[in-house]
């Protein structure tokens, strides 16, 4: 065999020397270079490597610890940065809600006051009429009066005439048209201003009728308004043992995200269809419930029990699902089969959310603004 050949180990061993004052940058420095035997003892060098390798570990531990504090204090300010939004966003919301209905209001107000305007300028109009008719009819017995005087003024030439009796019987004839026809038009005339005045009473008439409309229509939206307060005032704020307690959903309403939600569970006789339970929601000043996120749709999820399922507010509308609100289904995710027309959506416990015909009869959740308390 051939001699053994001696092997020599080298161990650099690298240290980092600061002084105050230094750069920031640390400089590398080969402090020691050694060079081993396979007959050396490993032990001399072992410890100072080992004590190098601890320390390097020390240094990744603290960096990975610094590391991931950082990592945590982000994400608590990526929450809270979230929940910020999200409350800004439900206020701005409530706020546009009530300067929409603030403007329907007072559009119903304006138009209220149009018509009252309408109306008192249509009566002042049938006052200048029924004036002008008036001056008419006194306009038409003067000439009445001249008529008559002209008549008789006639009569008395045809007296005086008839002593030409050549002359005066063609005359007499003609004056007895005349007069035939003068009272054929005061006849007329007198028709006219029979069917005048008559015209006159009934838009006096119809003028009376139209304010006492308007007068009934002012009491009963100010007793509409005042039964609806009364309503909300003991359905939000119900008396106990004597004491009013108010909150944010209705008696028999789950409370969720700012909303407030009822699950309609009904026997095989009264379960609906979707057009059925959409307008049994809009009889209780809601709608079908519309999902805005997962965790509003977890909370749904967890109320339909039956394996039928509850109808929420999503159906197919020109070949999109949409919402009841016209919002599009964005979480394509949510359900799986693709939209046919005729089909509506379902919430099913443990299944998400499944389509089905709209004609079917299921139970249904239907969901209201909640109020600020």
């Amino acid at each position: 065999m051939a001699e053994a050949e001696e092997v020599n180990y080298a161990s650099v061993v690298f240290k980092n020397n600061q002084q105050a004052g230094a750069k920031k940058n640390e400089e590398t420095v080969y402090d020691e270079v050694k060079v081993r035997t396979e007959t050396t003892k490993q032990n001399v060098d072992t410890n100072g490597l080992l004590t190098d390798k601890k320390a390097d570990v020390n240094r990744r531990h603290r960096w990975l610890a610094c590391f991931f504090g950082i990592l945590c204090i982000l994400l608590l300010v990526a929450i809270i940065a979230v929940c910020v939004y999200f409350t800004t966003l439900s206020e701005k919301s409530e706020e546009k809600q009530l300067r929409e209905n603030q403007t329907t209001l007072l559009a119903a107000v304006q138009n209220l006051n149009n018509l009252n305007h309408k109306l008192m300028s249509d009566s002042e109009n049938l006052a200048r009429e029924h004036n002008n008719l008036t001056v008419l009819f006194d306009n038409l017995n003067q000439s009445y009066a001249a008529l008559e005087s002209k008549v008789s003024n006639l009569t008395a030439e045809i007296q005086e005439l008839k002593a030409q009796r050549n002359n005066s019987e063609r005359e007499h004839n003609n004056l007895t048209v005349l007069f035939d026809n003068l009272n054929q038009s005061y006849a007329a005339l007198e028709s006219k201003v029979s069917n005048l005045t008559a015209e006159i009473q009934e838009l006096k008439t119809q003028r009376n009728n139209l304010t006492e409309t308007i007068q009934d229509m002012e009491t009963q939206w100010t007793e509409s308004n005042v039964s609806r307060a009364q309503w909300s005032i003991d359905v939000y704020c119900p008396k106990i043992k004597g004491v009013r307690k108010c909150s944010s959903c209705q008696s028999g309403w789950a409370s969720f995200q700012s909303s407030c939600y009822v699950i309609n569970i009904a026997l095989t006789a009264y379960r609906k269809t979707w057009a059925e339970a959409q307008a049994d929601c809009r009889q209780k000043v809601s709608h079908l419930v519309v999902i805005s996120n997962d965790a509003e749709k977890a909370f749904v999820s967890n109320y339909t029990w039956a394996s039928s399922g509850y109808w929420i507010g999503l159906r197919v509308e020109e070949g999109k699902w949409k919402w009841v609100d016209g919002r599009d289904l964005t979480e394509d995710s949510w359900i799986q089969q693709p939209p046919t027309e005729g089909h509506c959506a379902v919430s099913v416990l443990n299944q998400g959310l499944k389509a089905v015909n709209c004609g079917q009869r299921n139970h249904w959740i239907c969901q209201s603004k909640g109020l600020s308390v």
